[in-house]
């Protein structure tokens, strides 16, 4: 495994209009961790993802992806957003959806959306991994949640990343989907380097390493460590943590 970081932020800033969303972030995430961003809406969590994608630029500070500026080295990387608008009405099939996650691949190809039989190939082996090969052909909008949700983590993974970002990865699926999702995570881990925002505490507990609490500014604490305490004050009150016992290889109760 490399030593060098897949993901790395020295002294980083960044400002709306002045008004500061992060700052003075310091972060490194090593190869193959798996690490959760969790904090209070308006925190900076959505902020912190683009400034990792290369996105937006800090306006001090340095992000690196793999050792590069993210602009260079985010072919590397899967991201699969919080919320897809899709129009129910269009005729869009599962196999197009995967095929999204090949746009931007270098090539006049990966540019115009000419996909050939190798990101087919790419696409049928992404469907395969999160255990949905046999759907490639039916409509999208005839998928259930927890369904879709595989899906855009087959686009996600067609461009067979090192890293994968997930946005609320459990957003509304039921818990047995959650277990699905868990294990499927657990699985393409042991490959790459995962990270993902979400409120779930439970769930991600059952995963990570170490979680990422944003509120304007970083602190990083091993999933040990997640106490009720540490929870209050970065939420600024209670937050209802959902117990996953039975599937956290770390063996942490919550409160």
């Amino acid at each position: 495994m490399s030593t060098e970081p897949v993901i790395s932020l020295h002294d980083v800033t960044f400002s709306y209009g002045g008004v500061p969303a992060l700052e003075d972030v310091n972060l490194s995430i090593g190869e193959r961790e798996a690490v959760s961003i969790v904090g209070p809406n308006g925190g900076g969590k959505t902020t912190l993802v683009k400034l990792i994608l290369g996105l937006v630029r800090p306006q001090r500070g340095e992000v690196r992806m793999f050792g590069q500026p993210p602009q260079r080295a985010r072919l590397r990387a899967g991201y699969m957003p919080q919320r897809v608008q899709h129009d129910p009405q269009f005729p869009v099939t599962v196999m197009d959806i995967v095929l999204m996650g090949r746009l931007g691949q270098r090539g006049l190809g990966g540019l115009l959306g000419w996909h050939g039989q190798a990101d087919r190939c790419a696409a049928l082996a992404a469907l395969d991994q999160v255990g949905m090969a046999d759907f490639g052909r039916r409509s999208f909008a005839e998928l259930s949640g927890g369904q879709r949700q595989r899906v855009l983590i087959a686009r996600a993974l067609c461009c067979q990343p090192d890293l994968l970002l997930l946005d609320e990865p459990t957003s509304n699926v039921d818990s047995l989907v959650e277990a699905r999702l868990l294990e499927l995570l657990r699985q393409l881990n042991r490959q790459m380097t995962i990270l993902m925002v979400s409120h779930d505490l439970g769930f991600v507990s059952g995963l990570v390493e170490s979680v990422i609490c944003v509120n304007r500014r970083v602190v990083v604490h091993p999933t040990s460590q997640l106490t009720g305490a540490v929870i209050r004050d970065l939420y600024g009150g209670e937050v209802r943590m959902v117990r996953h016992d039975e599937f956290s290889p770390f063996g942490h109760t919550h409160d």
